[in-house]
Formats: structure tokens, C-alpha cells, sequence
């Protein structure tokens, strides 16, 4: 019988589990191995975890600094960005959302005369921006005026600090458009990289821009639980490659809940991945077949969240929460800048 009630997916994690840095270098976090038993190991030592022909996909999305302190008259409201949308404005959270209405023009502190105006106001506080910046000067602008939107659960009491700016993008990043990092990408480094070129492991990228709402627990019914859409990209290329790797015999790695989340979007039921380009809330839970990958590279997730759910659903919910009870004994270190596992499916 499937998991069905978010006690299910319930855990305590003790607070000094988790990650407020990442470990140094990258690749010496530790690495939980769930297949048949579990095994410790270090994330350097992928390549040997994987076999020639083997690709890894990884997201190239870039996080964006999406934190913005604005002025409406004499008003201060926290703005956070979500998502772009196609027709050029951005979907935001809004502190103080209650005293925005369409028309209103809000001033960002930082670069001079940055400033957006609100198109719509949804119902949970959320508000559509038109900003008055677009392509290169709207990013200079973003970062002049904007912070790293940095997870609640890593403490800084005064904001990012410095380190968080190279620590909270991946070695893959490219392509701007995240508010959160794909974070088992973390992990990765040039020595890693090359080692895993040598070995003959297979990789290319796809995107998916991670929105605010990513790593939110779910607070009522799974049934009825609604993950706000990301917009991604997979290329014909990148689609090629994937296709042209299983064919081959090769095994499709997925670097991360995002990377799996997009391929599962696209892929066509007799597990070919198709080129796509839009818009995806695909929520992955107890009963999803998989399609598309073949192993699952990701960090250890919050409880109650889409993300350990997705993770119950590709290795097993007693297979994980037995992983899970394991690094917490063994004290692993979770969420964004903590360590990882590589998950083969139940």
C-alpha cells in the first residue's frame, strides 16, 4: 500500500545536522550510497560508482541574488523573486502583500532609479513585476540592489556573507533564472569533473530555474498540494545525447531532484526524452513510474517536503527512511550545504 498521509514522510532531524557551510573542498562531502544495503562513501568518489557510458545530467541554471528591499512612498516591502514569465515580468512573494494593488510603483534600494510595477496580485501573496529594466542592464541592476535568497534554514542573522556568493552556485551554472540552487551540484568540481571524464562517464545539462516554493514542506493533504511552476529547457542536443547514452547501454544519472523533476516532464512513455522548452509542476510522489533515470544523485531533504516524497517515490519509502535514520546517526550533514546520496530505484 502506498504512503499517503505526511506522517509518512515525517522525521526528526536534530538541529546540528544541518549544513550552515558547505564542506571545503566540494567533493570531500560525505556520500550515502542506497542500492540494495547502504554504504558510506565521499562524493570524489563517484567515478568509481559509475560505469563507462554512463551520462550524468546536470542543471545549469544560475541563481539569481533575488532578495530586494522596496519602497512604495513610504512603505518597506521585501520582495522575493520567483519565476520569469514568458511575457517579460516576474513573478514575486511579497512581504506586506496586503498593501499592494495593480498600478503601484515600487522603488528598490541600490542601483538608481531601479524600480518595477505591480501588474497583479495573486491570493496567496504573491504579485506579478514589471520591471523597468530588461536583458543586461536588468541583471546589473539585480545585482547592484539584490541578495542571495539563501534557504531560512542556513543561519544568517545579517544576511548572505560573502563566501555564500561562490558557495551557492554550482560549477555548472549558465544560464540566470533561479532563486535556489540545484543543490547536489554543489558538489562538483573541475578535479571531479575530469575524473569523471576519464572514467568515460557521459554529461551534458539541461535548465530548470528553481522558484522560491521549491523546498517548501507540504502543510495539508498531499492529494491536494500544488507546486508552483518552474519554467526549464532540454535541448535537442542535450536530448540527443541522453537518448544516444541509453541506447548505448549507458545509465541516465541524475544530478539532483530538478535535473529528475524536468527529464520526468519530458520523457515519452516508451522512456525517450524529448527537447522541451516551458513551463513544469510536475509533483512526484508514492506511485510515480519512472521513466527517464536510472539513478538519483541529491542532498538529504526536509521532511514533509515535495522533495523527500519525490525521493521515497524513486528509491522506496522505507528503503529512504531507513537511509535517513542512518545519516542521522552517523551524522551526515543535510539540506542545501550538507552532504549527498546516490539513490538506485526500488
Amino acid at each position: 500500500m502506498l504512503p499517503t498521509a505526511l506522517n509518512d514522510f515525517s522525521f526528526i532531524l536534530p538541529a546540528d545536522r544541518i549544513a550552515h557551510s558547505p564542506m571545503r573542498p566540494r567533493d570531500a562531502a560525505r556520500m550515502l550510497v542506497v542500492d540494495d544495503g547502504l554504504a558510506d562513501r565521499a562524493v570524489r568518489d563517484l567515478p568509481a560508482m559509475l560505469m563507462p557510458g554512463d551520462i550524468l545530467i546536470a542543471n545549469d541554471t544560475k541563481v539569481i541574488p533575488a532578495q530586494l528591499a522596496a519602497r512604495r512612498g513610504g512603505a518597506r516591502i521585501g520582495i522575493t523573486l520567483d519565476q520569469p514569465r514568458p511575457d517579460g515580468t516576474w513573478h514575486a512573494l511579497a512581504r506586506n502583500a496586503r498593501r499592494l494593488r495593480a498600478g503601484d510603483v515600487l522603488a528598490f534600494d541600490g542601483a538608481d532609479d531601479f524600480s518595477a510595477v505591480v501588474t497583479e496580485r495573486d491570493a496567496d501573496g504573491g504579485v506579478a513585476l514589471a520591471f523597468n529594466r530588461e536583458g543586461e542592464a536588468f541583471s546589473q541592476a539585480l545585482a547592484q540592489s539584490g541578495a542571495l535568497a539563501l534557504p531560512p534554514y542556513i543561519e544568517r542573522p545579517h544576511g548572505p556573507v560573502l563566501e555564500d556568493a561562490e558557495d551557492y552556485q554550482t560549477v555548472f551554472a549558465e544560464h540566470a533564472g533561479a532563486v535556489a540552487a540545484p543543490t547536489a551540484g554543489l558538489h562538483f568540481t573541475p578535479a571531479l569533473l575530469a575524473a569523471l571524464e576519464a572514467r568515460g562517464i557521459r554529461r551534458t545539462t539541461i535548465t530548470l530555474h528553481v522558484g522560491a516554493g521549491t523546498f517548501l514542506p507540504v502543510r495539508d493533504d498531499i492529494e491536494t498540494h500544488h507546486i508552483h511552476s518552474e519554467r526549464g529547457e532540454i535541448t535537442p542536443a542535450a536530448a540527443g545525447a541522453i537518448n544516444a547514452a541509453r541506447a548505448a547501454g549507458g545509465r541516465v544519472i541524475a544530478v539532483g531532484t530538478t535535473s529528475l523533476r524536468l527529464l520526468e516532464s519530458s520523457v515519452s512513455r516508451d522512456g525517450r526524452v524529448k527537447e522541451f522548452n516551458g513551463e513544469t509542476s510536475i509533483f512526484i510522489k508514492p506511485g510515480h513510474v519512472f521513466r527517464a533515470v536510472d539513478r538519483l544523485m541529491t542532498n538529504f531533504h526536509l521532511p514533509r517536503s515535495t522533495l523527500f516524497m519525490l525521493v521515497c517515490a524513486f528509491a522506496g519509502t522505507a528503503r529512504m527512511r531507513a537511509a535517513y535514520e542512518h545519516a542521522i546517526a552517523h551524522g551526515y550533514r543535510f539540506y542545501s550545504y550538507g552532504d549527498s546520496s546516490l539513490l538506485s530505484p526500488c
